[in-house]
């Protein structure tokens, strides 16, 4: 029997095996916060990773979207097939649809990505995408160098990543998205935009009074 005979035999065996209950005693979020707290400490977690934080409530977001865009020097923005169509009513863009036909290179000249997400964790900072459809296909999130990601703030945040598992569906393609696009070489000299955006804009919208 060779080599590799004998390690897919003991991956069988263990596949084949009785289950085995795995412990879930471990803490489900680390203190008792209310949503206000939760958002500042989401705030602080991604303003730590180089992600910029705006606030807006429903009111104020065509607003500040527009003002955000503006200020990028956007003229073409992609937007996924459910983006409530007010958030971009006040921008002067034009907006680029999230087609399947669609070539890396030509998601490459769009200017920004405009999208919402399935949820946000607050104790790591962390945006969740799960292709939803104000979210779209996961490639116009990594592709464009500028994201704006529309968080609903209580509904789509959580305080850990136990309470997110709870709530996101495995079989869909989930992106989790802690800070612009960063690695850093053996002398830890930092590039960003190497696998994803350059650039990440949070907003986080009070939707509490819907």
């Amino acid at each position: 029997m060779s080599t590799r005979d004998r390690v897919l035999g003991r991956i069988r065996r263990a596949v084949d095996g009785p289950d085995v209950p795995i412990p879930r005693d471990y803490l489900r979020s680390h203190g008792a916060r209310n949503p206000a707290e939760s958002a500042d400490l989401l705030a602080a977690h991604l303003t730590g990773y180089r992600a910029t934080v705006h606030r807006a409530d429903e009111d104020g977001l065509a607003p500040l979207l527009a003002r955000l865009l503006a200020r990028r020097g956007s003229a073409t923005v992609l937007v996924p097939p459910g983006l409530p169509p007010h958030w971009l009513a006040e921008a002067d863009v034009a907006l680029v649809p999230d087609l399947a036909v669609s070539t890396p290179a030509e998601l490459d000249g769009v200017d920004s990505v405009v999208t919402g997400c399935a949820l946000a964790v607050a104790e790591t900072g962390t945006l969740v995408l799960d292709g939803g459809p104000e979210q779209g296909r996961r490639r116009i999130t990594l592709i464009p160098d500028h994201h704006i990601c529309v968080v609903r703030i209580p509904d789509r945040l959580v305080d850990s990543v136990p309470q997110a598992l709870e709530r996101l569906d495995p079989t869909r393609p989930l992106t989790w998205i802690s800070g612009p696009s960063a690695t850093s070489d053996i002398e830890l000299d930092r590039v960003e935009g190497v696998h994803g955006p350059r650039t990440l804009e949070v907003v986080l919208l009070d939707a509490s009074a819907q």
